[in-house]
């Protein structure tokens, strides 16, 4: 029975970071051709799988997360693009390489992924 839990929590996992791949898509775009443009180490879009908060609304605690790196409340609801609160605890935000390595270490924080945008169906090649 455990193993039948573990590969439906794993399931929920895998299906959260394919929807949150692919809700920040239009914000990676335009952070990666930023950052080509300019050749600088401009923000780039990350998930931040968290544990969940207890007795503390998800949102607000990624808020919070997120001050805690970038130094005010107002840097981290810019930078913060989406809550996830369903499948998992976590969001999706616009960090710099140094800012990735400083959430990485707070409390609470499980991982840190750059977003990925992955095409799962190709152009019809029967035509």
């Amino acid at each position: 029975m455990n193993a039948l839990r573990f590969f439906s929590k794993l399931a929920i996992l895998v299906s959260f970071a394919l929807v949150c791949t692919a809700m920040s898509d239009s914000a990676a775009k335009s952070t990666d051709a930023a950052a080509a443009s300019s050749g600088s180490a401009a923000p780039a879009v990350h998930i931040v799988y968290t544990e969940r908060p207890q007795g503390e609304e998800p949102e607000a605690y990624h808020i919070r997360t997120l001050s805690n790196v970038l130094g005010s409340e107002d840097a981290a609801k810019e930078a913060l693009l989406y809550s996830y609160k369903s499948a998992a605890s976590g969001f999706s935000a616009k960090l710099t390489p140094e800012q990735v390595e400083q959430i990485a270490k707070q409390p609470g924080v499980l991982q840190v992924v750059p977003s990925r945008t992955y095409q799962l169906h190709g152009p019809n090649k029967l035509q």
